[in-house]
């Protein structure tokens, strides 16, 4: 039995069956029933770097409907993924649970998700009408939604009948090897998944005639390859893209790991050399999503529902951009890897500054559109409800004075002694002579950027005020001062003039750290002592306010 499917039945405690949206015996709950529910539409788009939008200070203005939603409701502009990577940090996404609990650390990890009930479960509870239209690369399979039109990021849902276009540039995607393109893309917008994506929301949002929905619209792009039609093809020439944080002069200060990375990304195509041209299709598809999230906002008004929906727009993860001469992801905590896009707008959200304050989890996501719904946080959700916040209630800042991430499978990480091979040829020699289904051999014409190497070892960060501090399992560090140093170029980790700041940076690390373990059952309950669960929001600031409480004094 698959610990998800554990989980399922896990809700017997000694007093009997708790059956979904029950307050456990003992405990009260904390969510006001609502005769309101309110549509929810939350549209992840895939490897969407933080801050390259114009209301956040970016000299192009790549999304203006992204901007216009945030001033109508919350920007965040301290916003971080639980992990940098797709599969795990969706998870959190729907589980509200870090990866060290979900035991979901990397791509390949899907189905192991371990936790009690996940964001759609909790929908079904309240009445929702479910659905997918874009990307899914979750453990959720088509059985567990009433609606289902998944893509990738070189196939897409084809619907009976489907147009022989889209055959073509299926084909046409997958024969860019995952690379930039160096011509416009040849098929019109129309064409393209966004476009289609939309247009399937769109029929969701159509057939549900008056029952509440929540749907994800899940966008592939700007995740690689990099690509993009006309007119969004030069909409920002490669000449006139702002410059880069660094290249790879940066990379000698950036150890083994994202060297190696280098070397892969340039072998065989050529990716420094055309940094320009990754940026400029990469901010054009920016421009693109942005358009067709206009086009899913105007259909809302027209149905006339805008008003009774909740829009929240987030990604996944970051992109290097070609900082530092990377492309992609791969290596360590960077803020262009692990800092996120993050607006919510719409039904009950009111604006206000705390964006710019507050820091918040992609683990946030699923306890916040549990109370938006009206429901109970389901058991072992690690993260914090936000909607007391959205709605311009108080709330406890110390609860959202800082953030953590973590990335890495474990172990030691691989060196250079270790001889992993990276070029085609030596990869293709190697899986001859060792065969490893972990790949040397891995893309004989292409390449992944998440592989044993990259992913080796295990670090984990926390963010608070301006600084942030990266630790790992060797017990090296970084401390970084970002609001003179955004790029982390200087580590000051044991310099005695930031001792002070090292050491409460240390004590927050320590503090989520443990915070961030799993306290589900792991066996059959009864018997066992029962858990407490219930707190207001998921927070757990009322009960650190200084002095431990009389619980916690021995």
């Amino acid at each position: 039995m698959q610990r998800r499917d554990f989980l399922k039945i896990a809700s017997l405690s000694a007093a009997g069956t708790v059956t979904p949206g029950t307050a456990l015996a003992g405990t009260k709950s904390d969510v006001t029933p609502t005769s309101i529910k309110p549509n929810i539409i939350f549209v992840v788009s895939d490897q969407h770097r933080a801050g390259l939008t114009k209301r956040s200070g970016y000299p192009l203005d790549t999304s203006p409907t992204l901007d216009q939603l945030a001033d109508r409701g919350i920007g965040f502009d301290r916003a971080y993924c639980t992990t940098p990577l797709c599969v795990p940090s969706r998870t959190s996404m729907l589980t509200g649970r870090w990866p060290e609990a979900t035991h979901v650390k990397m791509n390949l990890d899907g189905q192991d998700a371990y936790y009690k009930e996940h964001l759609y479960q909790v929908a079904k509870g309240m009445g929702y009408r479910t659905g997918l239209a874009g990307k899914n690369h979750t453990f959720l399979r088509k059985d567990d939604l009433d609606f289902w039109r998944p893509y990738m990021h070189w196939n897409g849902y084809m619907g009976p009948n489907a147009p022989k276009e889209y055959h073509e540039y299926d084909d046409w995607m997958r024969g860019l090897n995952a690379e930039p393109a160096l011509t416009p893309t040849p098929f019109p917008v129309e064409v393209g998944y966004p476009y289609r994506i939309v247009s399937d929301a769109m029929d969701f949002i159509d057939s549900s005639g008056s029952e509440p929905f929540i749907l994800q619209v899940g966008f592939p792009e700007p995740h690689d390859p990099e690509q993009v039609p006309k007119p969004y093809w030069d909409m920002y020439p490669p000449e006139s893209v702002p410059d880069r944080c660094a290249g790879p002069e940066a990379l000698k200060n950036l150890g083994f790991r994202a060297n190696w990375l280098y070397g892969l990304s340039n072998d065989p195509f050529p990716s420094e050399k055309y940094w320009r041209r990754y940026k400029s299709n990469y901010l054009g598809m920016l421009r693109l999503l942005d358009d067709q999230l206009g086009r899913l906002v105007a259909h809302l008004k027209e149905k006339g529902i805008f008003d009774n929906t909740i829009i929240v727009y987030l990604a996944d993860h970051g992109d290097y951009l070609m900082d530092y001469g990377l492309p992609r992801k791969g290596v360590g905590l960077f803020e262009c890897l692990t800092r996120i896009p993050m607006v919510w707008s719409g039904y009950g959200i009111k604006p206000s500054s705390i964006g710019s304050s507050a820091f918040v989890s992609m683990g946030d996501v699923m306890p916040t559109l549990c109370e938006a719904m009206g429901a109970e946080i389901p058991e072992g959700v690690q993260g914090r409800s936000l909607w007391p916040l959205l709605q311009g209630e108080d709330y406890p800042h110390e609860e959202f004075r800082s953030i953590y991430s973590t990335v890495g499978l474990g172990g030691l990480y691989y060196e250079k002694t270790d001889n992993i091979p990276y070029s085609i040829s030596e990869r293709r020699v190697a899986a001859q002579q060792h065969p490893d289904p972990d790949g040397p051999e891995y893309g004989k014409t292409g390449w992944d950027e998440l592989n044993k190497v990259t992913q080796s070892g295990l670090q984990a960060m926390v963010r608070m005020g301006d600084w942030k501090l990266i630790y790992d399992m060797m017990g090296y560090g970084q401390l970084y001062h970002l609001s003179s140093d955004p790029w982390e170029l200087t580590n000051l980790f044991g310099h005695p003039s930031v001792s002070k700041e090292q050491a409460q940076l240390m004590e927050e690390l320590l503090m989520w750290t443990i915070r961030s373990q799993d306290s589900l059952p792991t066996g059959p309950q009864n018997g066992k002592y029962q858990t407490k669960w219930s707190r207001k929001h998921n927070w757990l600031a009322p009960y650190r306010q200084g002095v431990a409480p009389e619980a916690f004094i021995p």
